[in-house]
């Protein structure tokens, strides 16, 4: 691989296997703008190979873990899907059948489907939650069980934001007397030596860099300003904003309680290596192992579930099971493509047909930044085109 330590290319640091300088030149390009202040990792696995491991900007290097956000609802779709292909999970069956208070409000009819879709419409707590319980994924299904849902189960989609893997986490323990995160840590982070986490150890504290907000120019100040959240919207809702006090999505990844109880909605840490790699075990063979996910398990929960007019966010976009379609998103990407992005602006996926796995991290917060930065449009297109030249 070609060890880069040039000044030119943006004080970009690591190696990118022949084939990929175009994606190291393109990151150059995001550390010098975008991601200077902070900084930033790209990794990409293709065929089970490491081919892209980048780092650039003030404050990380490769080996520095972020708060990654939303990151770990893909690894909480992961489990899932696991324990699908298992059979320990019927996706088909009411959550109810497995946890009985949640049948209140109206809402037992509502499947394990429908729920990793986004379409329960349970996406907060009347009153809002606490930061405690924002911590603690028990709490907010304890708070959930009982909670009317803000739209008719299954009428529609809307992101459920802070509160889907405690749904889905709280659909698991019941069924299978095992959490989430023991699963995560005994079948895909342990025996692939993935450097991600649900659930950040003591001893690696010192390698967490706190996440950093966001530096809105004066003309994305203008558009805040002029756009603010309704304290009665469902936007509001689904990201605590309506609590006193509201939710604060800097503080959260900065909380020891947060990177320790690792809420399944956005508490796992990582690098950018670290979720490639995870996203690799789903794109094909890893370490000379199958793929954690068979096609016919994999094309189920990569199937758009949701899509159309997001009821939380107002936008539109799509939703698979537990994952998102990348292609929706990405369309140099296959359909077969799955993944989740994350709050300040960090992205990654698996996709399957072409054996690419892909992560970008950034420190700061990016305007805008939830569904995946802006620099991913052009740093995606020049991994798909860096590796299909090389096959």
């Amino acid at each position: 691989m070609n060890d880069d330590h040039d000044h030119d290319h943006g004080h970009v640091h690591g190696t990118v296997e022949p084939g990929f300088e175009s994606v190291r030149e393109e990151f150059a390009t995001v550390v010098a703008n975008e991601a200077r202040d902070g900084g930033a990792q790209l990794a990409v696995h293709h065929r089970g190979r490491l081919v892209v491991d980048l780092w650039g900007g003030d404050g990380v290097d490769g080996d520095s873990l972020l708060g990654l956000y939303s990151s770990s609802k893909g690894a909480m779709a992961l489990v899932t899907a696991l324990l699908v292909q298992d059979g320990a999970l019927d996706l088909d069956r009411e959550v109810a059948s497995w946890w009985p208070e949640f049948a209140a409000e109206g809402k037992g009819e509502l499947t394990l489907r429908q729920l990793l879709a986004h379409r329960s419409g349970v996406i907060g707590a009347d009153g809002g939650l606490s930061p405690d319980e924002l911590a603690d994924d028990r709490a907010i299904a304890a708070r959930l069980a009982g909670q009317r849902p803000f739209w008719e189960p299954n009428t529609a989609h809307g992101y459920h934001a802070l509160v889907i893997g405690a749904l889905v986490g709280e659909v698991v323990l019941r069924a299978t007397c095992r959490t989430i995160r023991e699963l995560f840590e005994e079948r895909v982070r342990a025996p692939y030596a993935i450097d991600y986490y649900l659930g950040l150890p003591e001893e690696l504290e010192s390698r967490f860099r706190t996440v950093l907000p966001m530096l809105p120019t004066p003309a994305e100040q203008a558009i805040l300003a002029e756009n603010p959240v309704a304290p009665d919207s469902l936007m509001a809702v689904a990201f605590n904003f309506h609590a006193d006090p509201p939710f604060d999505i800097v503080g959260y990844a900065n909380s020891r309680a947060v990177r320790e109880r690792a809420p399944l909605s956005g508490g796992g840490i990582g690098s950018a290596r670290g979720l490639s790699r995870m996203y690799a075990a789903i794109a094909g063979e890893l370490d000379g192992r199958a793929p954690l996910l068979k096609p016919d398990t994999l094309a189920e929960v990569a199937r758009v579930h949701s899509s159309g007019t997001d009821l939380v966010t107002g936008e539109k976009n799509a939703f698979a099971l537990g994952f998102v379609p990348s292609a929706t998103r990405y369309p140099a990407l296959t359909p077969a493509a799955v993944g989740h992005s994350g709050a300040p602006g960090s992205q990654a996926f698996a996709d399957p047909a072409t054996g690419l796995a892909y992560s970008y991290t950034r420190r700061r917060f990016a305007f805008g930044g939830g569904p995946g930065a802006a620099e991913n449009d052009r740093l995606i297109p020049a991994v798909v085109a860096a590796a299909a030249r090389r096959s």
